[in-house]
């Protein structure tokens, strides 16, 4: 696969030693059906394991350093040189596929993890990742447990932040919730406060209903007392002889009945003179 995807100068010499590498697997594969001697075929396959180990070391550096130029490159750019990446893993794994074959062939069952690519999509399959044990040295080894451990550190300190904040939310929650409560109780107390205040109201806005009916009975009592009174009086100054009513305490009697008796009198004090 020929690269036309714009890269920088860093990116395009490990793209072209990559390349190399691929193309001299390709022909050391297709060396390794010539070779009919046993021992001669496990070194051949020694010697494409180491220069797979190599490839996927370069592959790494290109992903690094892909990674450092992202922000630096447009989306389209990124996209193309991460298309790229996949087709190296891809190829890669195609060669420890084929060298997983050769190596079934030779009877030997020595393995050990060799290609670790990350997560995600660029993750080769876990039966590819093995090489032989033979290729690798002891300080490899040591090497290779040793990054292990630092991913597994790594990992169980991103679980324990991960906990602490969960922890963190989940008490800001309660006392989120605590508050709530508090605040819903002096609503419950502020609401029968209210309760109370209406019924006591209540009361008295009936209390006052009593009152005001009790005055206007007393007033209209008063009233028609007087009304009666002013008939009365009506009626003795237009008819004074009417005797079915009775004279008013304190009314004065009418003029005319003061005028006969004043001349009664006048007469008889005339009759007594002769």
């Amino acid at each position: 696969m020929a690269s036309d995807v714009p890269m920088s100068p860093e990116l395009e010499q490990i793209d072209g030693e990559i390349h190399d590498i691929f193309r001299a697997l390709q022909n050391g594969f297709q060396k390794m059906d010539k070779i009919k001697d046993s021992n001669r075929q496990a070194k051949q396959l020694e010697d494409l394991t180491a220069r797979m180990k190599e490839c996927k070391r370069l592959i790494k550096e290109f992903d690094r350093i892909l990674k450092d130029e992202e922000s630096n490159n447009p989306p389209e750019v990124n996209k193309q040189l991460n298309d790229r990446k996949q087709y190296m893993i891809k190829e890669l794994n195609s060669y420890v596929t084929l060298r997983k074959t050769y190596q079934s062939s030779l009877g030997n069952n020595k393995r050990v993890e060799l290609f670790d690519m990350g997560t995600g999509n660029s993750e080769p399959a876990p039966e590819d990742n093995i090489q032989l044990a033979s290729a690798m040295s002891n300080q490899q080894l040591i090497d290779a447990g040793r990054e292990q451990m630092n991913q597994t550190d790594q990992a169980i300190d991103r679980s324990k932040m991960v906990v602490a904040q969960t922890i963190e939310v989940g008490t800001q929650t309660a006392a989120a919730l605590t508050q709530q409560t508090d605040q819903m109780k002096r609503i419950g107390n502020e609401l029968d406060s209210v309760h109370f205040s209406l019924k006591k109201a209540s009361k008295l806005v009936k209390e006052i209903g009593r009152q005001v009916a009790t005055d206007k009975c007393i007033m209209a009592l008063l009233f028609l007392i007087v009304c009666g009174v002013i008939a009365i009086i009506v009626v003795k100054i237009v008819n004074p002889h009417n005797k079915n009513i009775r004279d008013i305490p304190g009314l004065a009697p009418p003029a005319q009945n003061f005028q006969i008796s004043n001349r009664r009198l006048l007469w008889a004090e005339t009759f007594r003179g002769f």
